[in-house]
């Protein structure tokens, strides 16, 4: 049964958060910043009213999923500080006495309460309309670009991610204690995932038994991950890896397994829009969906900055239509020539390179005619045979026998010459000077909040975790400047 239980807290000591946490403290000013009761009005229907036990508070859980972020910690990590963390505490609405939830609650409120909820466009709208509020967006252009999120699983089996977390836990506790390994149980040596589960199991538990080892944090965290992995992602681990996620290319030389995060972001870096996709999807696909929800999160988009991934035709005329600056270079092998079955070879600006329906790119290009004549250039993009012979889509594609498989495109530099002349203005070039931003926006998304690898398994997983690093990121953003105005 739910309650609204963010009401005055009857306590004695509510004083001491006065004398404790400080006014210029972040996370006070968060709760002073955001008023919170939207998250109980977006869940209430996920709770029963008027039956069992009183559940935690949803908006207590949803500030503890934004600590998790912020900080960077694992849910029993997050619980644990918030037993003595008086800031934390303060923030999650906690009398100074009050005990605190088990972690497993959090695992439940992922899964049972945010199952179903467009979490990510309601909390970037949020923060979108607090600085609208505040006054912080004043800019009319909005700067687009992905960001890759590999897969917690990457490709790895899921008795071989039992094993190495096991190792790391087993390592870390013989640089303290070489003794235990006597104690540990037998290895499993079979390839039966059920039988690697139950070695790490029984490995937990006699770990836990030893109260001054675990007191380590160099323990503490490893051996977190492994329960985490034992049991909140236990059904993950029985289905393999993660099955969502996909190979997507940065260069024509490498490669990662996993996710993208597409985004939009106003040129105060308040991150205005996002939808998250499978690796190997085309970063100029995701434009026209990045405006529109900017535009609904009551952001003006007048003009859009991008890389020449968003230079196809497509988006050139969409823009034109919307009457949206277009500023993102020109790429002849995207967007001037004539090619064939457009919608079955897309191009991946990372690599330079054209990638198939199968997902392979092509390993090398060459191109044929005179230079400076347009009309009888080529580009010839060439795959790898002995992966057209095996591929399941190669009917109609790859000609058996062929010795080769080619895809070319011609390149004909008459037919975007609007854009071509709009591209050597000074507004286009002063314009681009700002795309350097959003490369700042995914390096902190990555390296300040955990980015770079996927909490959980799936894309909905990846949905949740894009939410709340997103809203984080953009709360931090608006106290900053705020402070600066």
């Amino acid at each position: 049964m739910i309650q609204n239980q963010q009401s005055m807290i009857l306590s004695p000591y509510m004083g001491i958060y006065d004398l404790v946490v400080p006014k210029d403290n972040m996370l006070r000013r968060l709760n002073d910043l955001v008023d919170f009761s939207f998250v109980y009005d977006e869940l209430k229907e996920k709770y029963c009213h008027n039956n069992g036990r009183n559940a935690i508070d949803p908006i207590r859980m949803f500030k503890y999923l934004l600590l998790k972020t912020i900080y960077d910690l694992s849910d029993v990590d997050v619980v644990e500080r918030s037993k003595y963390d008086m800031s934390f505490k303060y923030f999650l609405h906690m009398a100074p006495e009050e005990p605190v939830m088990e972690p497993s609650s959090l695992t439940k409120f992922r899964k049972l309460r945010l199952k179903d909820i467009n979490l990510l466009d309601m909390l970037i709208n949020k923060s979108v309309e607090i600085a609208i509020e505040k006054e912080i967006i004043k800019s009319k252009s909005i700067i687009v670009d992905a960001t890759h999120t590999k897969a917690r699983y990457n490709q790895k089996s899921p008795r071989e991610i039992l094993m190495d977390r096991s190792k790391k836990l087993r390592k870390a506790i013989y640089s303290i204690d070489e003794t235990m390994r006597d104690k540990f149980p037998t290895k499993n040596t079979t390839d039966v995932l059920e039988n690697e589960i139950d070695y790490c199991q029984k490995l937990i538990d006699v770990i836990e038994k030893e109260d001054s080892l675990t007191q380590y944090p160099k323990v503490k965290e490893p051996l977190n991950l492994l329960k985490e992995t034992v049991t909140d992602d236990i059904e993950h681990l029985q289905i393999s890896e993660d099955k969502d996620a996909k190979v997507g290319h940065k260069t024509a030389a490498s490669s990662f397994f996993g996710y993208k995060t597409h985004i939009a972001m106003s040129e105060e870096r308040i991150i205005t829009a996002a939808t998250v996709t499978t690796g190997e999807k085309n970063d100029g696909k995701q434009l026209e969906t990045l405006i529109e929800k900017s535009i609904k999160a009551g952001m003006k988009a007048e003009t859009v900055i991008g890389d020449t991934a968003y230079s196809e035709k497509g988006n050139i005329e969409y823009t034109k239509e919307k009457e949206i600056k277009l500023v993102a270079k020109l790429n002849p092998s995207v967007t001037q020539g004539f090619r064939k079955k457009e919608d079955e070879f897309e191009f991946n600006k990372d690599a330079g390179m054209y990638v198939c329906k199968a997902g392979h790119m092509a390993i090398r290009k060459a191109r044929g005619g005179k230079k400076g004549v347009a009309t009888n250039q080529v580009d010839t993009y060439f795959f790898d045979i002995e992966k057209c012979k095996r591929c399941p889509f190669k009917e109609g594609c790859y000609k058996e026998g062929a010795k080769s498989k080619t895809y070319s495109v011609s390149i004909k530099s008459n037919d975007h010459t609007e854009q071509a002349k709009f591209q050597e203005s000074d507004y286009f070039k002063e314009k681009s000077k700002e795309r350097y931003k959003i490369e700042a926006k995914n390096s902190e998304l990555k390296h300040r909040h955990g980015y770079d690898v996927a909490e959980s398994s799936g894309l909905i997983g990846m949905e949740l975790q894009g939410a709340v690093t997103i809203f984080t990121v953009n709360l931090k953003r608006i106290l900053k400047l705020i402070d600066i105005k």
